[in-house]
């Protein structure tokens, strides 16, 4: 089962990454609804990738991306941001600090699993998909 961090400061979208990813994407969720612990949950857990916010209430999502990439422990780990401005020099900007892709909210609940195994095929990984 693969984990996910997932970094969302809506307890409404929250609820609906956890019921998704769990259900339709058989992942075990982590949440945060700050920035600023990130890092730390990134080297606890390993995720298998991390959904992250744009906008947090601490920190931006440029902010906690550039962290995780300069520490060893979570620089690997895959990142798709996940926000509700899609401005074309915010989501060039993300994929230049090392992002896998940007994906827009609100989304369609059933057709987020699709969408972030689409991103996570450009590094060879995915997540199984049930119902």
């Amino acid at each position: 089962m693969a984990k996910v961090l997932a970094v969302e400061d809506d307890s409404d979208i929250q609820i609906v990454l956890k019921m998704v990813l769990t259900r339709l994407g058989k992942c075990e969720v982590v949440l945060s609804g700050e920035g600023t612990p990130v890092v730390d949950l990134a080297r606890e857990h390993q995720p298998a990738f991390i959904l992250l916010d744009v906008m947090l209430p601490d920190m931006s999502g440029t902010e906690v991306i550039q962290r995780l990439k300069a520490d060893p422990a979570t620089k690997d780990i895959p990142v798709i941001f996940l926000t509700a401005r899609s401005i074309p020099s915010e989501a060039q900007e993300a994929l230049s600090l090392g992002a896998l892709g940007y994906l827009a909210k609100p989304f369609e609940p059933m057709a987020l699993v699709p969408q972030i195994n689409a991103l996570l095929s450009k590094v060879g990984n995915a997540i199984t998909i049930g119902v």
